[in-house]
């Protein structure tokens, strides 16, 4: 029986260290663009609008970005140098999880094609669903109209009521992309 807790145990811990995953962020840039060169942003709203979202995620997303912008020193602009939009992507993913220890014997007697005798085992399979989302941020060069930056977190969604829970995984994902903005302070690290 201390054998069978100490192989649930790691299990345990592992299904608990999954299930608060972080975001997983990867970017791409234009290694010809100046980007001490860009100080101010304004929304996207042609790119904003096609967002598969609802119209409160995407305020929630836009508020985060404001923040994190500001943060960074950009100051929002009628006329700015970047234009910023987002694109989202969801899928459902299912996990199955076969959860099968034990033990177990038999015994016969000559030539037996069948086995009989004691034996005991636990187990079963457990499945779970949830919500993996990508969230991209774009950066596009207003003069240029060109994408000279782009961010992409992928990450698990909670599909929970409470608001102030979705704001914050909301806050995370987008911080977590544009840790990886400016480019150049990036390498640098």
């Amino acid at each position: 029986m201390k054998n069978i807790k100490l192989f649930g145990l790691p299990l345990l811990l592992l299904v608990f260290i999954t299930s608060c995953s972080s975001v997983s962020v990867l970017s791409d840039y234009d290694q010809k663009a100046d980007f001490n060169g860009y100080k101010t942003y304004a929304f996207y709203k042609t790119g904003i609008d096609k967002a598969q979202i609802s119209d409160l995620d995407k305020k929630r997303i836009l508020r985060a970005i404001e923040t994190e912008m500001s943060s960074r020193g950009f100051v929002k602009s009628e006329k700015p140098d970047l234009l910023v939009s987002i694109f989202t992507k969801e899928q459902e993913r299912v996990d199955v999880y076969n959860n099968n220890y034990g033990w177990g014997g038999a015994w016969g007697w000559g030539y037996n094609p069948w086995a009989w005798g004691p034996g005991f085992g636990w187990g079963g399979t457990s499945v779970s669903a949830s919500t993996q989302g990508s969230l991209y941020i774009d950066l596009i060069d207003n003069n240029t109209n060109e994408l000279v930056w782009q961010g992409k977190g992928v990450g698990t969604l909670s599909n929970t009521k409470n608001i102030a829970k979705k704001e914050e995984r909301i806050r995370e994902f987008v911080s977590q992309i544009l840790e990886q903005y400016p480019p150049n302070a990036v390498a640098m690290k």
